[in-house]
């Protein structure tokens, strides 16, 4: 469990708030600190209260009994006092103690260039500027972090001053010195130098800030914490200004897993996944699929060679046990897959067929042969199992396709009308239906779906959540409008989502195939 031996300090709600695309409302502040404080983070930083009106509002409303938290402290950002201000007067300071956050972090300059020409002031009045605000705050009894700007590169211009922007600190009261790396142009080895350095000298508990302009993020926190830092910073998912800043999820699950530091409350890690989706929701972002530990496809394999090591011991290809840190493993069944690949992904899929080594060899020829003219089934699970139950001969299609047209109308004021008949054998009955669309797959999907309803009224239930296009190139090497079409059509029925994959050259009939295996699958798991 997180004790003040360590600190996880998160700053998504003020610092990965910079990332481009990122807004977020009060409520969405609000939100996201209830579930970083459900991962148990010691620290959440909600913003610069005083500079920022949603951020002077959220703290009003978090002081006032909108925010509850179990595991963490909220902590106000915001900088030092203005140079030849006195601190009781300065307006800013004055705001952060009215934010009633327990904690306060500081954010001062500790590279001379900067000092002398960004803020224009003397060395001399940077450090005292840096040791008046921190006592006057931790004299009003809040606790104070100072987060030394521009830390690493200062450190290069003049080793000694940050050293004394760091004594200051600690002369005013200050519990941690944060070394930023600002700029985030810093590599492992150049911070675990440094870090080392500093910590034989200062007289402070040592933090670490880092941001992923090298892709160095993650490894140079990792670093910095080998050379004695107890205190990270990241945001999640690595929101942040440029490449971002650390993501806080892979520190975590560095730290617990790889270097043994219990820096989380115990059952708090197997939340990381659903932490991270959520956030990534609030943010109005795709989650990153690819991220460590909480990506859907970061433990995903698709070679057959992984899936045969895999079935026999999972933790052949796997870093650690993904249900740890709340994933899943999951098989992906394409050309590259095996008798292992298809064997593993059944069992997930509950249509075991391992003990069907004549069905196991010819799916695997039909995933390669289909493979080949463009189908996959990586994101298309449920046309996969569908191929598996076609294979084993035990789920009948329960309905027939005689034909189906479509029309699509171009009326002289420009309006656009799609049109589809479809002519189909169900319970016993030929069915015609004809149905207008806001195009042409539309238009298909209303009328398959009210031949069929008579007959299957479960497909009431069922919703087109998603269609997705992509263009391939044909055997032959022809693009453009000549090209095969890949269909993802995404169903729902309020209870679950399925994907079905469908291709051929006219993307109506891609479509069609994808639509079709939709609803065999929902009436399948009905």
């Amino acid at each position: 469990m997180q004790t003040d031996a360590f600190h996880v300090f998160d700053t998504t709600l003020r610092d990965g708030a910079q990332r481009e695309g990122i807004t977020y409302s009060v409520a969405d502040k609000l939100a996201v600190a209830r579930l970083l404080d459900e991962i148990g983070v010691g620290f959440i930083e909600g913003g610069w209260p005083g500079a920022m009106p949603k951020d002077t509002e959220f703290f009003a409303r978090a002081a006032d009994g909108e925010l509850t938290l179990k595991y963490a402290t909220l902590v106000a950002f915001g900088s030092t006092r203005k140079a030849g201000v006195a601190v009781q007067d300065d307006p800013q300071v004055r705001a952060l103690l009215d934010s009633r956050a327990p904690v306060v972090t500081l954010v001062a300059k500790s590279d001379v260039w900067h000092v002398e020409r960004a803020l224009r002031t003397t060395l001399e009045e940077n450090l005292a500027m840096v040791r008046e605000t921190v006592a006057f705050l931790h004299g009003e009894g809040r606790r104070v972090f100072l987060d030394c700007e521009h830390f690493f590169d200062g450190y290069k211009h003049d080793r000694d001053y940050g050293l004394r922007v760091l004594d200051a600190a600690a002369a005013g009261g200050a519990d941690v010195g944060v070394l930023c790396d600002t700029n985030g142009g810093m590599l492992p080895m150049g911070v675990q130098e440094i870090v080392s350095q500093v910590s034989r000298r200062a007289g402070i508990r040592l933090g670490i800030h880092t941001q992923d302009d090298t892709g160095c993020a993650v490894a140079n926190t990792f670093a910095a914490v080998e050379a004695g830092a107890t205190h990270v910073q990241g945001t999640a998912n690595g929101y942040g200004e440029r490449a971002g800043n650390a993501n806080l999820f892979s520190v975590i699950g560095g730290l617990v897993t790889k270097m043994g530091r219990d820096v989380l409350p115990d059952g708090c890690l197997s939340e990381l996944v659903r932490v991270s989706h959520a956030i990534a929701e609030i943010a109005n972002l795709a989650p990153d699929t690819h991220a460590p530990y909480v990506g859907a496809s970061s433990f995903a394999h698709k070679a057959g060679l992984h899936a045969s090591a895999i079935k026999v011991s999972p933790e052949l290809y796997n870093h650690l046990d993904p249900n740890i840190v709340g994933n899943d493993q999951r098989i992906l069944v394409t050309e590259m897959a095996g008798r292992a690949s298809v064997e593993l992904k059944s069992r997930e899929l509950g249509v075991d067929v391992g003990s069907r080594p004549d069905v196991v060899s010819k799916v695997v020829d039909a995933v390669k042969e289909r493979e080949a003219d463009g189908w996959s089934y990586e994101a298309a699970d449920a046309s996969f199992e569908l191929l598996l139950h076609d294979e084993l001969g035990d789920a009948p299609i329960p309905f027939s396709v005689e034909s189906y047209r479509v029309i699509i109308d171009r009326r002289e004021d420009g309006a656009m009308v799609s049109e589809a008949t479809v002519k189909v054998h169900a319970g016993g009955r030929r069915i015609i239906s004809t149905e207008e669309g806001n195009g042409p797959v539309n238009a298909l999907d209303r009328a398959m779906r009210s031949a069929l309803e008579s007959v299957f009224p479960r497909l009431l239930e069922f919703e087109l959540t998603d269609y997705k296009v992509r263009i391939l190139q044909r055997s032959g090497g022809t693009l453009g409008t000549d090209a095969v079409t890949r269909v993802l059509v995404g169903t729902s029925d309020g209870q679950r989502e399925w994907t079905t994959v469908g291709v051929h050259a006219n993307v109506i009939e891609a479509s069609w195939f994808a639509l079709v295996d939709a609803i065999r699958y929902g009436l399948l798991h009905g």
